[in-house]
Parts: C-alpha cells; sequence; structure tokens
C-alpha cells in the first residue's frame, strides 16, 4: 500500500451545514462582481471582527478561485522584490518567476523553531533600506506547522513599518492553530498587512477553491490592480461556491464544534507523530498548528551516504519504493539539497470517522493513543515505517 502523507489536503469533510448551503445555492449561475458576493465579504469583515479584533470594509475584500490564484496576481500587480522565509510553501518562489520578480530566500534556523527573527529580517532590509519589498509570512506553517508568538510578530511588525515592507500574512491554517488562539500580524502593522485565507484547509474544502484578501483601506491601490487584472482573468469566483462560503465564514455553534474536535484530533495525532520521530533519532520541533512537521534526518547523512543517498530527494524516492511512504523533501521548501529535511503531512485518514468518534469524548478528557491507533492507523504506520527506514 502506498501511505500518502506527501500532499497536504485537510483530511476532514466539509462541516454539514457549509454543504448544505452549497446544495441551495447550486441554481446561482450569474456572474458575480470581481471583488466578491457582497455578503460574503460582509461575512468576511464579520469574522475578522470576531475572531481579531480587526475592522475592515467589504470594499477592501477581493474574492478569488482559490488564495493562491491571488497570489499570483499580488505579484503581478505589486513591483518590489519578494521576500520568502525558507523553509515555505512550493507555490511561492515558481510564481514570482513566471511573472519575473527578484525573489530573495530569508533561511530560518532549526534551532529558532524554522521561524523568521526580526533581527533577521533587520539584517536583510537594512543592506537597502528604501526598496519596496513584499514579505509573505505564513503561520502555522507549511512545511513546517510552527506558528509566531505575539511577541514575535510585535518584532516581526516593528521591522517591517521601519522599512515600510508590506506582508501578505498568509493564514489560510489560522483556524487549525492547536490551542484555538491563532494571532494575526495585522493586529500590530494593519497599515501594511494584507491577510490572505480561504475555505481549502480549515473548512476542508479545497477542492472548492475559494480564497479571500483582506487589504487596509490605505493599499486600496494595489486592491484595485489586482481586480483590473481578475476582471480579465478569472471575471469572478464560482456562484454557488462563494453562496456556501457565507454560511462558513459566519461560523456558529455546529463550525465551532466542528474546529474544535478538527484541532483536537490534529494536535493528540501531532504530538504521538511527533514522539516517534524525536524518539528515532529525527531532530524536530513539536507543531503549534496545520498538520505538517518538517524532520531532520541529518543524523544518519554517513550511513544515508554508504548506501547511496546523498540528499533529501533520494532519501524520499527510496523511502517510497521500499516502503510506500510517501513525503516531501525538503529541497521542494526551498531547503538546500544536500540536507535530510523532509516535510511529513499526517493526514492519510478517514477525517469522518475520527470527528465522529472525538465527539464520543468529553472535551476535558484527551484523545489517547488508543484512538489513534484505531483511527488514524495508516499515519502511525506510516511514521513507524519511517522511522524504522531512517535508522536502518
Amino acid at each position: 500500500p502506498i501511505y500518502k502523507l506527501g500532499l497536504g489536503q485537510s483530511p476532514f469533510p466539509v462541516p454539514q451545514p457549509v454543504v448544505d448551503e452549497l446544495i441551495t445555492n447550486a441554481y446561482q449561475k450569474d456572474y458575480l462582481p470581481v471583488l466578491g458576493l457582497y455578503s460574503l465579504r460582509e461575512a468576511v469583515v464579520d469574522y475578522y471582527r470576531r475572531s481579531q479584533n480587526l475592522e475592515y470594509s467589504s470594499e477592501n475584500i477581493l474574492v478569488g478561485p482559490g488564495s493562491k490564484e491571488l497570489m499570483f496576481i499580488i505579484q503581478l500587480v505589486y513591483y518590489g522584490d519578494l521576500i520568502i522565509p525558507t523553509p515555505s510553501w512550493v507555490s511561492y518562489a515558481p510564481q514570482a518567476h513566471i511573472v519575473g520578480r527578484h525573489v530573495y530566500w530569508l533561511s530560518t534556523k532549526k534551532e529558532n523553531r524554522w521561524l523568521l527573527t526580526s533581527e533577521e529580517l533587520d539584517r536583510h532590509c537594512s543592506q537597502d533600506p528604501t526598496r519596496p519589498r513584499l514579505l509573505i509570512l505564513n503561520y502555522p506553517n507549511n512545511p513546517t506547522g510552527m506558528s509566531y508568538s505575539r511577541e514575535e510578530l510585535k518584532g516581526l511588525a516593528q521591522v517591517a513599518e521601519k522599512y515600510k515592507v508590506l506582508i501578505l500574512s498568509d493564514e489560510i491554517y489560522g483556524e487549525l492553530n492547536f490551542n484555538g488562539n491563532h494571532t494575526s500580524i495585522a493586529k500590530y502593522y494593519p497599515e501594511g498587512t494584507i491577510i490572505s485565507s480561504g475555505l481549502s484547509k480549515w473548512c476542508g474544502a479545497g477542492g472548492w477553491r475559494l480564497g479571500t484578501f483582506i487589504f487596509p483601506e490605505n493599499l486600496k491601490w494595489l486592491l484595485e490592480g489586482m481586480s483590473a487584472v481578475a476582471s480579465e482573468t478569472f471575471t469572478s469566483t464560482s456562484a454557488p461556491i462563494q453562496y456556501a462560503g457565507v454560511r462558513a465564514f459566519k461560523g456558529g455553534m455546529k463550525i465551532e464544534r466542528y474546529l474544535c474536535q478538527s484541532r483536537r484530533v490534529l494536535k493528540s495525532l501531532a504530538d504521538s507523530v511527533y514522539q516517534r520521530l524525536y524518539y528515532a533519532g529525527a531532530d524536530v520541533s513539536k507543531p503549534d498548528g496545520a498538520f505538517y512537521m518538517f524532520p531532520d534526518f541529518s543524523k544518519y547523512k554517513d550511513s544515508f551516504r554508504k548506501k547511496g543517498v546523498t540528499n533529501s530527494r533520494e532519501f524520499c524516492e527510496k523511502l517510497l519504493n521500499e516502503t510506500g511512504v510517501a513525503i516531501l523533501p525538503g529541497s521542494a521548501f526551498g531547503r538546500p539539497e544536500n540536507e535530510f529535511t523532509t516535510r511529513i503531512a499526517y493526514v492519510d485518514f478517514d477525517g469522518s470517522r475520527a470527528l465522529a468518534a472525538a465527539e464520543q469524548i468529553p472535551f476535558e478528557q484527551e484523545i489517547d493513543e488508543r484512538f489513534l491507533e484505531h483511527y488514524c492507523e495508516r499515519v502511525l504506520k506510516a511514521v513507524d515505517l519511517l522511522c524504522e527506514f531512517a535508522a536502518n
């Protein structure tokens, strides 16, 4: 069998109230405004008011067919350099290369939990203080699962403000912060932050393709440039999906419960996967959210090289061929070729079954190993195979 720990797709179903809303609105066939359905933009404004205590106008929101499309368009419209901390999601840099943007990789350190520090950002910007720049900050992070504390966000915000760096804050995994206390950097740098989100990860609707960008009033010129491109490319986002999106962003008891149970299952599974990797000698940090881990197997590099495995890509290929476990090499996320970092997406389980079973366990009770062995057995088996493979 193939154990699918490569693709970062939510294991959970779309919440039933959101599915019902899509069914109800399947007949919606008309083009919608380029910026997006008004009631959806209002729901997004309300969501950020509730969750982050941030105030926006519905006129400053752009809805697109996935946040990925909007990320491409912002790079097309904005004229500055792109700063990407590594390791980073696989599509940021290729998009920049397609539109001919200059990419600066800021390499983060394992000892800093793979998070960009304000000192590192300051050091980079101080070399050319007035250069226009766009920093992509993604947290909880793909591929590491790490997130920033409020103090860390404040530090980065101060540096960005000092050098007038625009921040594209990719918060698609925000609702999957295990403690349910995600904080947006827009709280500390509202005038220079664009928040990116959507339904793909926290709402389990990756294939529905709905993303949102939220702009401060003073960046309206950037929104207008993007909406001009949107008008000439995707025209508007699928109407039934947008109507369903209203229900998702409005939240409510059922969706809150769905999110709490999702976090609960993911946090327990993350703990178990972390323990296994740690005891197998991988250098790995315990994640704060999402469904990723970024273990480094460099401890075994000498024995790997004796077997002709010289980099993370070869390691992942050999692992797949010999055990059926599919994970991704660190080099796919901007890390050096010769480093034995890898990304695990611990999502190969039936999320519907796991959520239904978690509902039967009182909130104050931990989800234990027995539960995971029953409902997430493929993930645990795959990680055991990976650990055994690395150690041998």
